[in-house]
């Protein structure tokens, strides 16, 4: 858990599918940086693959480390940066579907509330939930 003014606090970073579905699910520090802190989770991306991420996350390395893999980063420049990159609006309103994983995330009380003291077991209900959410997108609708 990370200290800031407004007390503890953690951050979920997630990788999630075209469905909204998590694949891989960390916590950092408040106080910590996102780009840095989320730089191994990026290991399952492709070749082919798009990444959207927000503002946090640009970094020169990040986009190297995507150009590697073959995958690119379409990821909003931050307001301050010199060196701009190619970036699609529309792939951009894409990213809804990561808001909307939080959002779901975010209808488990025990994880909207943080009942969890310890890390190690509010990552276990961030992926219990995640689970709940995976077993969701196969149900009949009929």
């Amino acid at each position: 858990m990370g200290r800031s003014r407004g007390g503890l606090t953690t951050k979920i970073h997630a990788l999630v599918d075209a469905e909204g579905r998590p694949i891989r699910l960390k916590l950092t520090e408040g106080q910590a940086h996102d780009g840095r802190s989320a730089a191994d989770m990026f290991e399952t991306v492709e070749a082919g693959h798009i990444l959207l991420a927000d503002r946090a996350y640009d970094s020169d390395g990040l986009r190297a480390t995507m150009a590697e893999c073959g995958a690119w980063a379409n990821i909003r420049a931050m307001p301050n940066r010199v060196k701009t990159f190619p970036f699609s609006q529309w792939v951009y309103r894409q990213r809804n579907v990561i808001e909307r994983f939080f959002n779901k995330l975010k209808h488990f009380r025990a994880i909207a509330t943080r009942y969890d003291k310890r890390d190690d077991n509010f990552l276990a209900s961030v992926q219990l939930a995640s689970i709940r959410i995976w077993l969701r997108s196969y149900e009949s609708v009929t």
